[in-house]
């Protein structure tokens, strides 16, 4: 019996041997789901990275992590593909042209990055009473003032109420902008977005351009 059961657990390895040594290894140019998730070390424990850039140089596309560090993205055999997020090292790993499947998974550790910014030194005003005789003492030029009147002007104050292009958003009004819109693609993520037809909030507002005239032609 012991015999047999030995004979038998060499037949099971040499076909599992056998069998991998069988196994193909796929061509350069076929496609290969790359999946996994970023990870790194903050404040002494493991944690996710959301939000990471992983991108793929010689190709010029890629993607981002989700909010759990998970990501995925179509590579082939020999690809370089580089990790990158604000506050870490940035990391480049090769994709291996010995893979057997078509979908590889990994999980990827990166490491926080420290910014040592130059020193900037402030020097305010010693009083706010030094900085009215300051400001009263300079030469303002003309021109300068010709600038002032027409910014203040009711005339442009209204039309740049209107229209955004005359006066740009500020930086802050921009983050804003783009941290709702990022937010809303990130909810949304692999689904449609709902339709505004159904808003109370939009057909108010249709309604009150329907009543202003916004959508009467506008006499030349």
């Amino acid at each position: 019996m012991k015999q047999i059961l030995a004979f038998s657990l060499f037949f099971i390895a040499f076909c599992a041997v056998g069998h991998a040594q069988e196994t193909p290894v796929i061509d350069k140019s076929t496609p290969v789901q790359l999946s996994g998730i970023i990870v790194a070390e903050v404040d002494g424990r493991r944690t996710t990275v959301p939000y990471a850039t992983v991108y793929l140089p010689e190709k010029r596309r890629g993607t981002y992590s989700d909010y759990r560090g998970f990501f995925t993205i179509v590579v082939e055999s020999g690809d370089k593909v580089r990790f990158n997020c604000i506050g870490f090292k940035p990391v480049t790993i090769t994709i291996p042209d010995t893979l057997t499947q078509e979908r590889y998974s990994i999980i990827q550790i990166m490491s926080q990055d420290t910014i040592n910014l130059p020193m900037t030194m402030i020097y305010p005003w010693p009083s706010k009473e030094h900085f009215k005789v300051e400001f009263l003492k300079m030469d303002v030029t003309p021109e300068l003032q010709r600038r002032a009147t027409e910014n203040l002007a009711n005339e442009y104050l209204t039309e740049a109420r209107k229209n955004p292009d005359i006066v740009p958003y500020g930086g802050r009004e921009s983050a804003n902008f783009y941290l709702r819109q990022q937010s809303r693609e990130y909810v949304y993520l692999g689904q449609t977005p709902p339709m505004n037809i159904f808003s109370p909030l939009a057909w108010g507002q249709f309604f009150k351009a329907w009543k202003d005239g916004d959508f009467k032609k506008k006499k030349e």
